[in-house]
């Protein structure tokens, strides 16, 4: 599911994936339903390739997201009023107990945060693929 979701380098909020062209991908953003072309010299990253620094190694963007849901019962978050009273760090220690603090810095919590409230106005629930989760299990 996070696969299909983008963060674009230079651009606010997230896209989806709705097609591909030769050397663009058509998206569409979430919550306005604007689209238009991801070009090739974008930045594009697809939320389902990004992990948070953890000291027990790098922890999926997908099982974060989980944590961040399980924590608020799917309600927002107020991210201003975190940055406002430099709450951040405390709010996401409450969920990864772990985060490696020397390389998980305040912006890349807010972005997390932001990201979260995005993803839940549009209606995703769960974060990260059942299919990956028995897998992973499967293996250990």
């Amino acid at each position: 599911m996070l696969r299909q979701i983008l963060s674009i380098t230079g651009k606010p909020g997230l896209v989806k994936i709705v097609s591909q062209g030769k050397g663009t991908l058509i998206v569409e953003e979430l919550g306005t339903g604007k689209r238009f072309p991801a070009h090739v010299r974008d930045k594009v990253v697809s939320l389902g390739d990004i992990a948070m620094y953890t000291e027990s190694g790098d922890t999926p963007l997908g099982e974060i997201l989980d944590k961040v849901y399980a924590k608020y019962d799917g309600k927002e978050i107020d991210v201003k009023g975190l940055v406002a009273s430099k709450g951040l760090r405390s709010a996401f220690e409450a969920i990864v107990e772990d985060y490696d603090r020397d390389r998980v810095y305040e912006n890349d919590i807010k972005k997390l945060f932001t990201w979260y409230n995005i993803l839940i106005k549009n209606g995703f629930t769960k974060f990260t693929e059942e299919e990956e989760k028995e897998a992973e299990t499967a293996a250990e």
